[in-house]
C-alpha cells in the first residue's frame, strides 16, 4: 500500500457561526443565521423571504433570498442560501465534520455549490439553480444517462482520503448525547471497544469506509429488549459475512474504493436549466446535492443504491431497472469515466452491481432502525426497515439458492430483459 499523503483539511478557513437553527421558531432563527452571513441584506432594499424547499426524511432545507428591486427570478437564485438544519439525534448516524468536509471537497472539483459556512447544527451553501427530481423522473432515459455521466465525474475526478489524512477528528466518534435510554451508554466515543471494532471491520481500508459506517450504525442500534439485542447479533454476523464476501472485490478507484455519494434518491439528483445552447441529444444536465453520507465505498454499491432509489420511498419495484436499462447506464457511465474503456469494463461493472443490488436495503434497514427511534419526522421508519431488510434476505435466498417460494417481485423485475 502506498504511504498516506496529508492533505489540507478543506474546511480549515470555512466560517463557522455560534448560533443554532430552532426548529420551533423557524423564520427568526433562520433570519438570525442569513444576517450573521450577510449583514447588508438588512439594511438593503429588497424583502428576505424563506421557502421550505424540502423536508426530506433527516433534515431541513430552506431557501433564503433577497428580493432585490430591478432583480430577475435567475438573478435572485445567483445569491440565494439553501439553510439546511440537521435532524434531530442524526449524530449516531452521520459524521458532519465529514459531511462539511466532503462538501468542500465536491466544490474544489466545481461538484458542489459553493459551502459558505457551518453553524451548529447546520450548514449554509449557494443554491443550485433547477428542478428536483422526482422517483419517476429516475426512469426516463434523458435523465438517467445525465445521472450516469456526473456520477462517473464524481468517482473519477474525487480523491479517495481517510480522516488521518486530512487531520480530522475520528469519523466515528460521537457522544451518545440526546439518545433515548434504549441506546446503550457504550455507544459514544468513550467505548475503545467499539471503536476498535468499527476500525477492524474492514482491515487495510482507508477509514472511513461503507464498511466501518455500517459497522458504526450496529453498534448504535437499540438493544433495550432481547429481540433488540438478538437482531442486533444477526445484522453484526451479516456485516462480517459481507465484508468477507465483498470487501476484497476489485473495482474501480483505489484499493477497489471510490468517493460515493451513497444516497442519490431522487430529491438529490437536481436537473439544471435548460438553455439555448443545450444540444447533448436531448440529455439532461445534473448535479447531486445533500452529502453527508457521502464516504469511500464500491462503485458498484453507489449504483445498485441509486438503481434502488428508482422506486422511491414506496419501495415500488416494478420500476427498478431492468437489465438492458442497467447495461445502458452503465455504458454511458464507463465512457464518462474513461473513454479508453469499453465493453469489458462495462461487463464487469455489470456483474459487480448485479452482486451487490441487495446490499443497499441491507445499508438502509439499518438505517431506518435507528431512525425509527430518534426521529421526528412523520415518516414510518420501521416499516421502511422491514421492507429494506427484506430486500436483502430476497436477495440472500437467491444467491444461496435456499429460497422456498415464489420469486420475490423485487428479484424477478430485477431479471428482466
Amino acid at each position: 500500500m502506498e504511504p498516506s499523503t496529508a492533505h489540507k483539511n478543506p474546511t480549515a478557513d470555512l466560517r463557522h457561526i455560534p448560533s443554532f437553527y430552532n426548529h420551533n421558531d423557524s423564520q427568526a432563527s433562520a433570519l438570525r443565521l442569513i444576517l450573521t452571513l450577510f449583514p447588508d441584506w438588512e439594511q438593503s432594499e429588497g424583502k428576505i423571504e424563506f421557502v421550505r424547499f424540502k423536508d426530506g426524511i433527516t433534515n431541513t432545507l430552506l431557501k433564503a433570498i433577497k428580493r432585490r428591486p430591478g432583480y430577475t427570478e435567475e438573478e435572485i437564485d445567483e445569491e440565494a442560501v439553501l439553510l439546511r438544519a440537521y435532524g434531530n439525534g442524526t449524530e449516531v448516524l452521520i459524521d458532519r465534520d465529514r459531511e462539511a468536509i466532503s462538501h468542500s471537497l465536491l466544490a474544489q472539483h466545481n461538484l458542489a455549490p459553493p459551502l459558505l459556512a457551518r453553524f451548529q447544527n447546520g450548514l449554509l451553501y449557494r443554491f443550485i439553480r433547477g428542478r428536483a427530481c422526482i422517483s419517476e423522473d429516475l426512469t426516463k432515459e434523458n435523465v438517467w444517462r445525465a445521472v450516469a455521466r456526473r456520477l462517473a465525474q464524481w468517482h473519477a475526478k474525487l480523491p479517495v482520503i481517510s480522516t488521518s489524512e486530512i487531520g480530522g477528528p475520528d469519523e466515528h466518534q460521537y457522544s451518545g448525547e440526546g439518545l433515548p435510554q434504549s441506546f446503550s451508554p457504550s455507544r459514544s466515543r468513550k467505548c475503545p471497544k467499539n471503536q476498535t471494532a468499527i476500525r477492524e471491520i474492514a482491515p487495510g481500508k482507508p477509514v472511513p469506509n461503507l464498511w466501518t459506517v455500517l459497522q458504526k450504525w450496529i453498534l448504535a442500534l437499540p438493544v433495550a429488549t432481547e429481540s433488540e439485542l438478538e437482531r442486533q447479533a444477526t445484522l453484526q454476523t451479516e456485516l462480517k459475512r459481507l465484508v468477507v464476501e465483498f470487501g476484497d472485490t476489485p473495482g474501480l478507484g483505489k484499493e477497489g474504493l471510490i468517493f460515493a455519494h451513497c444516497d442519490l434518491l431522487s430529491g438529490n439528483v437536481i436537473v439544471h436549466p435548460s438553455r439555448g445552447d443545450h444540444i447533448t441529444n436531448d440529455v439532461e444536465t445534473v448535479s447531486f446535492i445533500d452529502y453527508e453520507y457521502a464516504t469511500p465505498a464500491p462503485a458498484a454499491f453507489d449504483i445498485a443504491n441509486h438503481f434502488a432509489e428508482w422506486g422511491g420511498f414506496e419501495c415500488d419495484f416494478t420500476v427498478l431497472p431492468t437489465r438492458s436499462q442497467r447495461r445502458g447506464f452503465l455504458k454511458e457511465y464507463v465512457n464518462s469515466y474513461d473513454p479508453a474503456m469499453g465493453e469489458n469494463e462495462v461487463q464487469q461493472l455489470f456483474e459487480e452491481v448485479d452482486h451487490f443490488r441487495g446490499v443497499p436495503g441491507f445499508y438502509w434497514g439499518i438505517w431506518a432502525l435507528i431512525q425509527a427511534t430518534i426521529s421526528q419526522i412523520d415518516f414510518d421508519y420501521a416499516s421502511y426497515a422491514e421492507i429494506r431488510l427484506g430486500e436483502y434476505w430476497a436477495w440472500r435466498e437467491e444467491v444461496e439458492g435456499t429460497r422456498a417460494g415464489e420469486k420475490p417481485l423485487r428479484e424477478r423485475r430485477w431479471a428482466e430483459e
